[in-house]
């Protein structure tokens, strides 16, 4: 009878060790494409006169299943005349909210070794799950300020890995 106790007390307990557990630490990593960008009444395509490309880099700490903090840092290339070299970093700390469905919300500030500021809401959709990883499509709408420079807006396509 001891025995049949423990076991139906196993049984019953499986749900519970298959629970994730929080805080929960993840990151992402990925490729960042600026598309256009609208500043001062004009539009800006990336692939006119020069290029630019970010690689997106992020320690994820999920406090629930549904809000964490994220804190990323992009670094960014831009290959202009024959020309390339790392010519902005930005750090870019924010609140992750999931929204269901493979969906995610990121609501970032932003804050560029350029000297320009702003926010970056972020819009996520996970492509395909694995067991360990996932890979995901991004859209951030980067909005800066500062630096004795016109407001700017920006499209963004961001494709990584999260894991």
């Amino acid at each position: 009878m001891k025995h049949l106790f423990y076991l139906t007390l196993l049984v019953l307990s499986r749900p519970i060790w298959a629970q994730e557990s929080f805080p929960k630490l993840a990151g992402h990593m990925g490729i960042a494409h600026s598309i256009i960008t609208v500043s001062d009444g004009s539009t800006t395509g990336n692939f006119g006169n020069s290029y630019s490309v970010g690689f997106p880099i992020a320690l994820n700490i999920w406090k629930t299943e549904k809000v964490g903090f994220s804190f990323e840092v992009i670094p960014a290339i831009r290959s202009e005349n024959g020309s390339h070299k790392v010519n902005n970093v930005t750090f870019h700390p924010g609140i992750l909210y999931r929204l269901g469905k493979g969906y995610t919300f990121a609501g970032r500030a932003a804050f560029e070794t350029s000297g320009r500021y702003g926010l970056t809401p972020v819009f996520n959709k996970v492509l395909k799950r694995n067991k360990f990883s996932n890979y995901y499509l991004a859209i951030p709408i980067p909005v800066r300020f500062g630096n004795d420079r016109p407001i700017s807006v920006n499209l963004t396509v961001q494709l990584g890995i999260a894991f």
